[in-house]
């Protein structure tokens, strides 16, 4: 067998991809503009500074300088100042004791305490593992033996009374024992749940800098854990612990009220940076693109919402940036983030970043979106207010396929399908550039690897963020000029156009680095260096033209607006040196466009003023499809710098339907030709009556195992790329057809584009068509039914359809006010420089959750909004009744939910704004509370009104011709099936769909709303006592609220009024002995802190209740399986509550022998009275019973059946969660020995039982 040729020449250089932009060129003929003396701020996940290629620049200085966390996730309240050290300990904010080290110095005396909650800064995956870790390390090892023990001597005991045909009661105790224990183990492992450790941290400062060390031994151990200064004066960084390799660092904020413990989201941060920057002296293949680039890193990602950015974390990055102004120049920035605006005119966030740019200068860099490849899907940043970013799509060549993507064949260079395409919803180009999208870089620590091939927009983003810091190195070392402006602009006028790749998909063309810098040494010092131009399209004053015609449509003039905007300093307040500039300033402009479709004029001749002009585009002879064209300004003096601004155009023309009535509306094409990275579009105005679409392809030779994209999207107004489009990935096989059904806007410019994956290799071809179908409603988006009435709905068909109505409500709506808020202004780290203060209202809502399930909050008046949002920030926390945080959530509800036992929860909901006043106007705000319903509740469909009034026939199916019409009406939901409870005055919502085809349901649907009525209100006679009972009752519950003297004078003047009134005693014993008090339970290892005058005083009252109550008569009652009598209402009641007064007071009267029995050490006498209270009990109830619960575990206690107690402290929690219960849980588990569980359960006390609520 011959040998097999072995290629040991790897093509290192396909992996971090440099060659295609002319980097390896550049940085060879300008080795020292590697990007020394510049500095990129990466706003992202968070950067590892100890990862590979990170740790030092090219000239040996330290790569990551700053290291910030925006977010908030990390941050730790150290308010809480202790000054006295007792022994060498303080009690920590857990209430474990901190061993301070002797090596510590403490020039103030004042230590600063605080908690760290490790999983709130872990990214999801490292959190996982660790769980896992903890699982099987902490848990698995004492719980599997534990449980095999426990059902080897439930069974050992089975086997040895297997002969018997009953057992005695102490066997029968023996057993229930034993059962217990098996049940309990078998429960804890069902509701094993591991909210993840809680670190006591200490803060000090030792007269040079604030130091923080951070308990992760969980002992007090501060010598163990990570100890750290400052970042930004030590440049200190550790290991969270080190099985995590979580990077961390410390920052100190409000003089020392604030420790910001600075982890990472994700990795993603890292590698961008690596991309930019890194630097690796032995192995250059691997560099970034500007290895000499020092790295500041803002973390605008948070961790408690999965790596979502937040707008908290953006202004305060920017805000960071603007601060360290005052001791840097902060070059460059690089955001691999963003999401879909629905409008980009508008929007805080927006408005601090376009600051960032236009006073400060920093050239801004972000990547376009991973949405396509459908047209007008960049995402926000770069579709902003002001066209001053520059946007990156992602560019894929030969070289990666082979080397980073280890493909079986190289295929044709050019944009990845998924790179999201411009032009931005009001038509600006949005994207300036391409780059390579993809790179095997270096990786945070955490994910125990060094480096990873990570895809997307956000790797080429980095790759022009390096290529900028570069050219401003070069220009810093020549000691020219520039801007923001001038290097945006560049980088454009120098792109490599590739004629085979889409205009949207890469801008101006492919970075080339080396052009761009000939550019800006060569035209460093003309007129518009330091002036963006802003350009308004239209009556909308959009930032370029994107239209949409339809198919009558003629020629359209549109009215433009261009105006100079002059670079701004920070430092001149009042930009005076900004006026000689606009003065002087002066252009005489060539216009040209290479599209004959479009006409404009000639020249203009621009200055410090918005000059007006007109173009006119001539449409109505374009071919269907999508059309570019670009109005491009030439400096007469000087064409060769390119042109000084562009004014983007994009048409997308429709083609025809056939809508005759004889066929239906689809398109259809044949033998269709598919290679990797083929992209065929389709632009049609959809038929009015269309509600939803299908794509079918059909493959008939070729490549066998093809995949495709196929994209639909339509743009509605003031809504974003994501509102209406549909993006799937199908994998078309040999003989099935592949489909892909989605929704449509009728009467809305809809784009179809079926491309074929860049990656599959091989040729394919196709038939495809594209479908219309209809079912259309009257009622608009969104079917609103009420609980009084019938819901009419009308239905025309598009063409030919099967019609089978499906309504069904899934979830119920409550709506809650605010039961507490709070205006306040942030610290100094939410100051917008110079001095524009920034507030935050805190909200607080308190509500009931009857059952498990699971909710989801919303804030219907700011959600789904975050860049174009007026407000910078919305945020909630959900907390339980021991203020556990729950659950966490932003701006997109449908991201976040919780699930939830019963019982009464907290929501606080933070907005931030510089305005007070519009912050006020949010102290009413209203939230949703959305929970899911047990079951799903269908409503029944009726054709004709009378069958719907007389629940009649109910509809089921029909078809209809193209054009009918078929009304149908929705009954509310029964009575009988909605509980009053938990749907009274709140929203029942669904879905509703009305195709029998089942692509046609699960696309064309539409939500659901029925508002339920209200429950009826039933007046009840009122009988004579009525009155008498309720003073008595009213009475009764004050004495719950005294203590004392009071109660002990409030009780006699009760006995007193009303003699022989059983209430007045229970309400006496529930008030010095409350059984809904977790203080109250029995403590293992400590007497019952109570004496015997007292025990034997709640006997007493106790024996009062028991005598006065004929319990023959009362058990031959409750032995009754009906009661005829004409009263029987009336004497069930009073039996009732009879029967509830005697178990209460069974209930006291046995605690209080269980602790006399705890006082006695065990007397005979005790022990029989115990069994006989037991025994009366056990007639009227369980130990199920919440009532019993209390007693339950005191008699459990005080017989030593210890796995009885734990089973029935477990029912205590669901019903009354409480630290104390937990504590004496973890004790009954050491009486077990079930020192797993103790120590679980210990460690779990500080995040399950907080002191306080988190910071945002």
């Amino acid at each position: 067998m011959a040998d097999v040729p072995i290629d040991c020449d790897f093509p290192v250089w396909g992996l971090l991809p440099k060659k295609e932009t002319g980097v390896v060129s550049f940085l060879t003929k300008y080795p020292k503009y590697d990007g020394r003396n510049t500095v990129i701020a990466i706003l992202d996940s968070g950067v590892d500074p100890a990862a590979a290629g990170l740790k030092v620049t090219s000239t040996g200085e330290t790569k990551v300088i700053e290291r910030f966390d925006c977010s908030g996730c990390g941050d730790v309240d150290t308010s809480t100042v202790i000054r006295k050290v007792v022994d060498g300990c303080i009690t920590g904010i857990t209430g474990r004791k901190l061993k301070i080290p002797e090596s510590w110095n403490n020039s103030t005396g004042e230590w600063r305490i605080g908690v760290l909650y490790p999983f709130s800064l872990y990214p999801t995956k490292v959190k996982e593992r660790l769980q896992d870790h903890r699982k099987e390390h902490l848990w698995d090892v004492g719980y599997k033996p534990a449980l095999a023990e426990a059902t080897k001597q439930l069974q050992d005991f089975e086997d040895e009374n297997a002969s018997k045909t009953t057992l005695s009661q102490d066997e029968k105790t023996q057993k229930e024992e034993l059962e217990a224990r098996v049940e309990v183990l078998k429960e804890l492992e069902k509701k094993y749940n591991d909210v993840g450790p809680t670190y006591d941290c200490v803060l000090f400062h030792d007269g040079t800098v604030w130091r923080a060390c951070i308990d992760t031994s969980e002992t007090g151990d501060l010598s163990s854990g990570p100890f750290l200064g400052e970042y930004s004066v030590t440049l200190e960084h550790s290991h969270l612990t080190p099985l995590d390799e979580m990077t961390v660092s410390i920052n100190v904020h409000d003089e020392g009220n604030t420790l910001e413990v600075v982890g990472m989201c994700s990795t993603h941060g890292t590698h961008v940076a690596a991309i930019a920057a890194g630097y690796f002296p032995d192995e250059p293949d691997k560099n970034g693109v500007a290895p000499g680039a020092k790295i500041i890193s803002l973390t605008i990602g948070d961790s408690r919402l999965g790596s979502m950015e937040t707008g908290t974390a953006l202004v305060r990055a920017c805000i960071k940036v603007m601060e360290l102004s005052k001791k840097m120049k902060v070059d460059v920035i690089n955001m691999s983030y963003g999401e879909h605006a629905h409008w980009s005119n508008a929007g805080r966030v927006g408005s601090v970043i376009s600051s960032v740019v236009n006073r400060y200068g920093v050239s801004w860099v972000v990547s376009a979106g991973n949405h396509g490849p459908a047209l007008a899907t960049v995402g926000a940043p770069p579709d902003i207010a002001q066209p001053i970013l520059i946007g990156v799509g992602a560019y894929v060549s030969s070289e990666m396929m082979l080397a980073a993507y280890s493909m079986r064949a190289q295929g044709a260079p050019g944009a990845f399908s998924w790179s999201s395409r411009g032009p931005c919803a009001d038509g600006a180009a949005g994207l300036a550039v391409c780059a390579p999208g993809g790179a095997v870089a270096s990786v945070a620590r955490f994910t125990l690897r060094n480096s990873q091939l990570m895809n997307g927009t956000s790797m080429a983003a980095p790759h022009v963020a390096g290529a900028v810091a570069a050219l401003i190195s070069g220009l810093k070392d020549r000691q020219l000029p520039y801007s923001p402006y001038s290097i945006k602009r560049a980088l454009e006028n120098s792109a490599t156009f590739l004629p085979h790749v889409e205009p949207w998909a890469q801008g101006c063309g492919l970075l080339h680095i080396e052009k761009a810098f000939e550019i800006v040494t060569s035209y460093h010092d003309q007129p518009e260096r330091d002036v963006t131009f802003n350009i308004k399209c239209g009556n909308n004053n959009s930032k370029g033209i994107f239209l949409r015609p339809k198919m009558e449509d003629v020629s359209k003039d549109i009215g433009i607006t261009v105006e100079p905007q002059f670079l701004e300093n920070h430092l001149d307040e009042e930009n005076k040196a900004v006026i000689p500039k606009q003065i002087a300033f002066s252009v005489r402009l060539a216009l040209v466009c290479r599209a004959a479709w479009v006409s404009h004029p000639a020249h203009l001749e621009l200055m410090n003023a918005p000059r007006p002009l007109t173009a006119r585009l001539a449409t109505a002879g374009l071919p269907p499809g999508p059309h570019h064209a670009s109005i491009d300004a030439y400096d007469v003096t000087c064409i060769e710098k390119g042109p000084v601004f562009r004014i983007p155009i994009t048409v997308l023309q429709p083609q025809s339907l056939d809508n005759s009535p004889s066929s239906a509306p689809q398109i259809d094409e044949k033998d269709v030709l598919f290679q990797p990275s083929t992209i065929k579009r389709h632009i049609v105005v959809v038929p009015l009556e269309a509600t939803w679409g299908v794509v079918r392809i059909h493959r008939r030779g070729g490549e066998s195992c093809a995949r495709f994209l196929v994209h639909a999207m339509q743009l509605a107004p003031r809504r974003s790329c994501r509102a209406h489009d549909t993006h799937r990935l199908l994998a078309l096989a040999p003989h099935a057809p592949a489909v892909a059904p989605f929704r449509l806007l009728g009467g809305v410019t809809l784009e179809v584009v079926i491309a074929k994956y860049w990656a599959n290799i091989g040729d394919v071809t196709v038939d495809y068509s594209i479908e219309f179908h209809g079912l259309k409603p009257d009622f608009g988006t969104k079917l609103t039914l009420s609980g009084a009435s019938l819901g009419a709905v009308t239905l025309r068909a598009l063409r030919p359809q099967d019609v089978q109505p499906c309504a069904t409500l899934k979830h119920v709506e409550h709506v809650y006010r605010p039961a507490e808020s709070k205006l306040a202004p942030l610290t100094s780290r939410d100051i917008l420089p110079p001095s524009r203060q920034i507030y935050q209202l805190i909200n607080t809502y308190t509500f009931h959750i009857p059952k498990a399930t699971e909710v989801s909050p919303i804030v219907p008046m700011l959600c789904d909004m975050l860049y174009e949002s007026e407000f910078e920030s919305q945020m909630w926390m959900l907390y339980n009744s021991s203020k556990q945080l729950m659950a966490v959530g932003d701006a997109y509800p449908t991201k976040y939910s919780a699930k939830v036992e019963k019982g009464e929860y907290t929501l606080r909901l933070s907005v931030r704004h510089e305005s007070r006043v519009l912050l006020e106007r949010l102290a009413e705000l209203p939230v949703a509370l959305q929970q899911r319903l047990a079951q799903p509740l269908p409503l029944d469909a009726y054709a004709e009104q009378a069958q719907a009034l007389t629940g009649g026939k109910k509809f089921t199916a029909a078809s209809l011709a193209s054009g009918d019409l078929l009304p149908l009406y929705f009954t509310p939901v029964p009575s009988d099936k909605v509980s009053r409870s938990s749907c009274s005055g709140a929203t029942l919502t669904g879905s509703v769909s009305f195709a029998k085809d089942e692509l046609g349901h699960k696309a064309d649907s539409y939500p659901l709303s029925l508002q339920p009525c209200e429950a009826p209100r039933r007046p009840r006679e009122r009988a004579r006592e009525d009155y008498a009972d309720a003073l008595k009752d009213f009475a009764c519950a004050w004495l719950a609220k005294l203590e004392g003297e009071k109660l002990e004078q409030v009780y006699e003047e009760l006995l007193e009024k009303f003699p022989g009134y059983l209430g007045a005693h229970i309400a006496y014993l529930n008030a010095i002995d409350p059984p809904t008090d977790p203080k109250k339970l029995p403590s293992i290892n400590e007497e019952p802190d109570v004496t015997t005058a007292w025990c034997e005083q709640l006997i007493a009252i106790a024996d009062k209740v028991i005598k006065q109550i004929d319990q023959d008569k009362l058990l031959a009652y409750l032995g009754m399986k009906n009661d005829s009598r004409s009263d029987a209402s009336k004497i069930k009641q009073e039996r009732e509550r009879q029967k509830s007064q005697m178990v209460e007071a069974l209930c006291r009267r046995g605690a209080a022998l269980c602790r006399l029995r705890a006082l006695a050490a065990g007397s005979d006498k005790l022990a029989d009275a115990l069994a006989h209270n037991m025994h009366d009990l056990l007639k009227y109830t369980d130990l199920a019973d919440a009532k019993t619960l209390h007693y339950g575990v005191w008699h459990s206690v005080a017989v030593g059946q210890w796995g009885r107690a734990a089973r029935l402290l477990l029912r205590l929690l669901e019903e009354r969660p409480a630290r104390e219960a937990e504590e004496r849980l973890a004790g009954l588990a050491l009486k077990l020995g079930w020192s797993f569980l103790a120590e679980h359960t210990s460690r779990q006390l500080p995040q399950r039982y907080p002191a306080h609520y988190r910071p945002f």
